[in-house]
């Protein structure tokens, strides 16, 4: 077969497979040999090979066949020169065997095997962020609002396989998401360092996405991305709305999931509640296990304070802390554990600075702000948990589109105690509550407002969540 014919039956395969398909997958292939009914073709990369092999090599055998070439077998090495086969080449040489191009068609040896004889990309080339050496599961305080996801985490840092896939992590600002994934990573990079741990945000996703596109280097990132052995995606949020990244994401989340490498992600709220995030994303997020990091109690604030302490106190040497301190710290500081630990270590550092024991009264003068940004704020998201917790009802129920009356009612009481205990808009209450209209908030404040005359139950109520929340 001549490369005039081979024109012609890429012509015929850009009309049945569609441009874009044709652009990216068909036109790269070069014919290098035809005999003994194998066609032979050459392909930038093995990734390239493999995903055409699979996709497309049914396609183009027929479209052969069609044109009367007698084709039995469609075959793709990667091309000559290329940075894939030249690494291949060393991997080879270094065991002393001669260099050949792998085949897509090729018996695959069992994964195991696979992993080790394959020429691993450096681990400066992994295009990740890098670790926090303080954010180890040994500095991560474990309480009831987080143990869950605290021990899904170190199931997954063991590096075996596990039952769920992916391991998805969500809660609001400083609840100890980034900690524990930064945690699992270290801990895979510990026990298995045989592993290819890849660790980024989603904003570093998009702009590495974004790069290639521009580069013309995306079958680069495809396979990169698909040949780690576990993908870590922090803030995943951020990729809400950017189609492109969406899309890639959707299918990295799928090549990788085929291949049972392990995937943990974590948001600033469930897979459902992601505002302008893909259904399919969704669905596909939703598969495996998703933990919510809770609001910290004040059993879990005083024992990050006394770990924090701990850790100050051989570093100031001499510094004494009066009794009842980390108390008033943690009952009055509820935010979240980074502004408990920045009240902290502000703390130490000033009575170091003043060679003064840190008593109440110190406290109370240096964290002044602190305590007064602190001073019992209730947040919408505290509400919403404190009155699907009192009502027995899903969390994502009330933020979602359901108008079930015992999900509504309960909906509109924590609306109203939205609009009587935060300082928040109409319109900004209505984004908390999963980007409601301020007529809807509106009209749930009216409608409770009207029944606390007439149902005692109700008015009851009410008052024992107000405790709740203002206590």
């Amino acid at each position: 077969m001549t490369n005039d014919s081979w024109g012609e039956i890429r012509e015929q395969l850009e009309h049945r497979l569609g441009k874009n398909n044709y652009t990216t997958w068909i036109e790269p292939l070069k014919l290098s040999d035809l005999k003994n009914g194998v066609a032979r073709f050459e392909v930038p990369t093995s990734f390239f090979g493999d995903w055409v092999n699979r996709n497309f090599a049914d396609h183009i055998r027929t479209h052969l066949n069609a044109n009367g070439v007698q084709v039995e077998r469609v075959e793709f090495a990667v091309r000559p020169g290329t940075r894939r086969a030249a690494a291949s080449a060393q991997a080879a040489a270094a065991n002393g065997a001669a260099p050949r191009a792998k085949t897509a068609s090729a018996e695959r040896a069992p994964a195991t095997k696979a992993r080790a004889a394959r020429p691993r990309v450096a681990d400066e080339d992994l295009p990740g962020a890098p670790l926090d050496a303080r954010f180890t599961f040994d500095s991560f305080v474990v309480g009831k609002p987080n143990e869950l996801a605290h021990a899904a985490a170190k199931r997954v840092s063991e590096g075996g396989p596990v039952s769920f896939n992916p391991l998805f992590l969500y809660g609001g600002v400083g609840l100890g998401k980034t900690h524990l994934m930064h945690a699992i990573a270290h801990e895979l990079q510990a026990r298995r360092p045989d592993l290819r741990v890849l660790y980024l945000s989603a904003e570093q996703f998009m702009y590495r996405f974004v790069q290639a596109l521009r580069d013309r280097s995306v079958m680069d990132f495809k396979e990169m991305f698909r040949s780690v052995d576990v993908l870590m995606v922090d803030d995943v949020q951020f990729i809400a709305g950017k189609d492109s990244t969406q899309e890639e994401f959707f299918h990295t989340f799928n090549a990788l999931v085929d291949q049972n490498k392990q995937i943990v992600i974590s948001a600033d709220r469930a897979p459902g509640e992601i505002k302008d995030l893909e259904e399919r994303i969704k669905s596909r997020l939703q598969c495996g296990l998703v933990v919510d990091l809770h609001p910290t109690d004040y059993e879990l604030r005083l024992g990050i304070l006394q770990q924090k302490a701990d850790f100050y106190r051989d570093q100031y040497r001499g510094l004494t802390i009066a009794p009842g301190v980390l108390e008033f710290l943690a009952h009055r500081i509820t935010t979240n554990v980074r502004v408990l630990e920045g009240a902290l270590t502000r703390l130490f550092a000033f009575a170091s600075l003043v060679g003064r024991e840190i008593t109440l009264d110190l406290t109370q003068d240096c964290l002044a702000d602190i305590l007064r940004a602190s001073d019992r704020k209730v947040t919408i998201e505290e509400i919403q948990r404190k009155v699907a917790e009192h009502y027995n009802i899903r969390l994502s129920d009330m933020i979602g589109p359901k108008r079930l009356r015992n999900i509504a009612r309960p909906r509109q009481i924590a609306m109203y105690l939205s609009k009587q205990l935060t300082p928040r808009s109409l319109p900004e209450i209505g984004r908390r509550f999963g980007g409601r209209d301020h007529t809807t908030i509106m009209h749930g404040v009216r409608k409770i407002e009207e029944l606390m005359a007439t149902d005692s139950q109700l008015a009851d109520d009410l008052q024992l969540l107000k405790r709740l929340l203002q206590g």
